[in-house]
Parts: C-alpha cells; sequence; structure tokens
C-alpha cells in the first residue's frame, strides 16, 4: 500500500501545475498518470497569456525557460475569419513584466513533457507514470485507488483529479455528466506545406457560413508546420448527422480560400478526434477529498476552444485552497467549496461571455456585424482579446448595457 496524502491523478498541464504550486509551499503529493511521457495529446496547441502568467506565479523563470524551448512558436494574436469573408485581426497584450512574448504554440506532446519534467524535478513531488487507476473507495476520510486487478494500492485523504476529459473519477465520484449542448466535437491534423501562415503566429479561426455554427482553425508551428482542425457542438453534430472528418476535408478542399493555401500542402499523420467538455455552465467541481482540475471538471473556453490555461488556473486555485487547510487536513466538502468559488471567480465571466459568443456563430449577419464593429471598436476588440489572455473585464461583462453599447453604439 502507497500512503500520500494528497494524490494528482493525471500529469497533464493542470495536475502538474498544482504539483508543483504545492511543492512551492511544502505540501508533498503524488502525481500519477496512467501514459508515459512523452505522450501525445489531441489539441489545437495554443499556449495563451494564462499559461504564461501562471507559469510565472509558480516560478519567475518559467516563462523564460519556455521561451528559448526549440519546439516553441512565439504567437502574437488571433485572427477571426468572418462567415462574410472579413478578417479582424486582434494582438494579445504583452504580458506585463515578462520579457517574451505573450503567446506560444508548441505541440502537446513537446509542452505537456516539459511541464511534466519540470513538476518530476520539484521537491516533494513523488511521480508514478503507466498506471491507470480505475477504482476508488472511500473508506472513513481516506480513499483507497487501485488499478484493475487490485495489484497496486495507494491510500490517500485528499484526489485532485487532472485526469482530462474522459476523467473516471470525474465520472463516477463527481458526477460529472456528458451534456451534448455542453460537449464539442473536434478533429485534429498537422499539415506541413500550408501557404499564408502569421509571421507573428496569428492563430486563425475560420467561421464559414457552410459550416456553421462550427469553425475551423489554422495554428502555425514550428518548424512551418501546421495544426488544422475543426469544432462543432456536440448536439448540433448529432442533429444533423454531420462527418466531421468529411466536412474538414470538404473545406480543405473546396473552400474557395482555403484550397490555395493546401494545394501544396500534405497531411502528417493521421486527423484524430477527440471530446471537449465546455465550461458553458457551472458544475459542482468538488466534494469530499476531492476537486476536480481542468477538462475533468469540463473548464474549456466554449467559443475558443481553450483548456490548458483554465486548466493550469484551476490548478493553481486549487494549491491555494489546500495551503488554507493543510494543517488540519479538513480536506471535507465544507472546506473544499472555497475551491468551486475561487475558480468560477476567476474563470466565470470568461466562460459566459464566450457561451454569448458562441450563440452568435448560429446567426451569420450577426457574426459579421460583430467583426465589423470590431474592426472600429477597441472596447470590443479588448473584449474579444480577454477571452485569450489575462485581461480583467468582469465589470463591464457584468453589466448588459456593456454589450447594447458596444453592438449599437
Amino acid at each position: 500500500m502507497i500512503s500520500s496524502a494528497i494524490t494528482i491523478l493525471g500529469a497533464g498541464p493542470g495536475g502538474c501545475t498544482a504539483a508543483m504550486a504545492l511543492s512551492k509551499i511544502g505540501i508533498p503529493c503524488l502525481l500519477i498518470d496512467q501514459a508515459t511521457f512523452p505522450r501525445d495529446k489531441v489539441c489545437g496547441d495554443a499556449l495563451s497569456g494564462k499559461v504564461i502568467l501562471t507559469l510565472k506565479r509558480i516560478r519567475e523563470d518559467l516563462p523564460e525557460q519556455l521561451g528559448i524551448e526549440k519546439d516553441c512558436l512565439p504567437s502574437h494574436g488571433v485572427t477571426f475569419v468572418a462567415p462574410n469573408g472579413k478578417t479582424l485581426k486582434v494582438p494579445f497584450r504583452s504580458n506585463s513584466n515578462i520579457e517574451i512574448p505573450p503567446g506560444f504554440l508548441s505541440k502537446r506532446i513537446h509542452f505537456d513533457n516539459w511541464l511534466f519534467e519540470k513538476a518530476k524535478a520539484s521537491p516533494h513531488v513523488e511521480v508514478i507514470t503507466n498506471l491507470r487507476i480505475e477504482n476508488f473507495q472511500k473508506n472513513g476520510i481516506n480513499w483507497v485507488l487501485s488499478d484493475k486487478e487490485g495489484k497496486t494500492k495507494i491510500e490517500s485523504q485528499l484526489i485532485i483529479a487532472a485526469d482530462g476529459a474522459h476523467s473516471r473519477f470525474a465520472k463516477k465520484i463527481g458526477e460529472i455528466s456528458m451534456e451534448e449542448e455542453h460537449y464539442c466535437a473536434g478533429l485534429r491534423a498537422y499539415y506541413k506545406g500550408v501557404k499564408g501562415l502569421d509571421k507573428k503566429g496569428f492563430i486563425e479561426l475560420h467561421f464559414v457560413k457552410e459550416f456553421l455554427p462550427g469553425y475551423f482553425w489554422i495554428f502555425p508551428l514550428p518548424n512551418g508546420d501546421a495544426n488544422v482542425g475543426v469544432g462543432m457542438r456536440s448536439d448540433v453534430v448529432g442533429r444533423k448527422k454531420i462527418n466531421l472528418k468529411e466536412e474538414m476535408l470538404n473545406l480543405i478542399n473546396k473552400h474557395p480560400i482555403l484550397k490555395d493555401r493546401f494545394e501544396n500542402a500534405t497531411i502528417d499523420g493521421a486527423v484524430r478526434g477527440y471530446g471537449l467538455p465546455l465550461g458553458s455552465k457551472k458544475r459542482k467541481i468538488s466534494g469530499d477529498g476531492y476537486v476536480l482540475l481542468g477538462d475533468a471538471a469540463s473548464l474549456i473556453d466554449p467559443f475558443t476552444g481553450e483548456g490548458i490555461g483554465n486548466a493550469m488556473i484551476s490548478g493553481l486555485k486549487a494549491a491555494e485552497i489546500i495551503a488554507t487547510i493543510w494543517e488540519k487536513k479538513s480536506f471535507n466538502k465544507e472546506n473544499l467549496i472555497a475551491y468551486d468559488i475561487e475558480v468560477y471567480k476567476r474563470l466565470w465571466p470568461e466562460l459566459n461571455l464566450s457561451k454569448k459568443m458562441q450563440e452568435l456563430v448560429k446567426y451569420p449577419w450577426l457574426f459579421n456585424l460583430i467583426v465589423n464593429k470590431a474592426n472600429r471598436s477597441k472596447t470590443l476588440q479588448e473584449t474579444i482579446s480577454c477571452m485569450f489572455e489575462d485581461i480583467d473585464l468582469r465589470n463591464k461583462l457584468k453589466d448588459p448595457m456593456f454589450y447594447l453599447k458596444v453592438l449599437f453604439e
């Protein structure tokens, strides 16, 4: 029997952030992952300002260390392409006091491994990989975790579930269910030779009229590669019986603008699918002896699809709450509810705004209007960019009149 007061399930960005943040304040933990690193993760591969600022809060030098990695490409903004074909370029605001780009692009196989190695090297962090935990039993104040065969058993007072969109703990214990209207189906492929990639690493989100309410993306990567994919809410995919792979290839091969850019491009590997549990509704993300992080807590941005930054923020918040109750080790639901409050205090204004933006793509004329207005309105540009970086516009976002002023000024 292995004993650890705190066990973190999942060594992705959320789990590693929690482990490193706990390590910083001298709290030991056990970090477990079912894979052996490096391992791939289907994703858009964008690292926003949230990622950079969270790294800085863990350790001052981490953003600079990430910046010199050869597998990272600086990213300075996002380009929205409206259904009418008009574009809106929104630069990311520079991170204050950090002399590096405001964002990066890096394949998850590289970034996750980099972060995992940092967590693994941290004091007070014990790591076990290639261990799939399938059984969870509560025995008084302790959890007993084990693999399928029951050969490896772990006793722990607090579980931090950071094991992704298909978290067994979140489903079985946290009772997080898959709701199609709050879930997104996505596909990702890597391409070489895509024309017109932005030299400043601007990511592209294309809202093609024929593919609404979904979107098509092109994210530049190091060495001239590109992360290319599509996303659409699962209830729409099911209702309309959409073949996402067919639609994605259709856009690449037949869309008037995109087909020229992919004329000489070649796919590198297979088209891979994944599911995104969206943060378009508030959920209970803690309970007696556990908290849920990142994708396991359904914290993915409904409009941009960002999950890495939100997962890392939730990992940081979990460590901060644990620090306040560590001495008494009272990991009951009454104490851990503070985690829910802090996570949603930080993320809900953005998630709620993104939910509203997600609804806009149902109406091409309205989305066109937003892009047209944003090209003339600095206020709206900043509002949109807040979904990609760490800008505090909470007070404005709480006021319904703000949206009316933006649209009809």
